[in-house]
């Protein structure tokens, strides 16, 4: 399994608000680019699509408020990583839906610091989304 190296370091911070603004701005900066879903395209998936707001959707479902700052931390290197890398990432198919598909890509910040990115792709309409960051412990 190959590792992308992103040049990006993961947002500094402790309070959720402050990693929140930081990476929410990013994610608005890509919002204003399309009068639809916002998106960005990937290397991989020979630029296709990867829609953004589901991820934000399932960041505000988690309860655990370290959780939460802990993924956004990583939201900037998982942009870059969507958007340059080509490494194959581990795909199968999403256990609670077989109309599914959940790839896991994995990269490491400019600090050394392992972290996976997964993307869901619907089978029937092809569509791809940014579903969560995370990092690997």
């Amino acid at each position: 399994m190959e590792v992308y190296k992103v040049k990006s370091s993961k947002l500094s911070g402790t309070n959720f608000s402050e990693v929140y603004k930081h990476a929410f701005a990013q994610y608005q900066k890509i919002k204003r680019k399309t009068k639809r879903r916002p998106y960005i395209r990937s290397a991989y998936f020979n630029k296709e699509k990867i829609f953004l707001e589901l991820f934000w959707q399932h960041l505000h479902t988690k309860l655990n408020h370290r959780d939460k700052i802990r993924r956004v931390k990583y939201y900037p290197c998982a942009i870059e990583l969507i958007q340059n890398c080509r490494f194959d990432p581990i795909s199968k198919d999403n256990p609670n839906d077989k109309s599914e598909i959940l790839h896991r890509f994995v990269g490491v910040t400019k600090d050394r610091e392992k972290f996976l990115v997964q993307i869901k792709q619907n089978k029937k309409n092809n569509q791809k989304w940014l579903i969560s960051v995370f990092p690997d412990e």
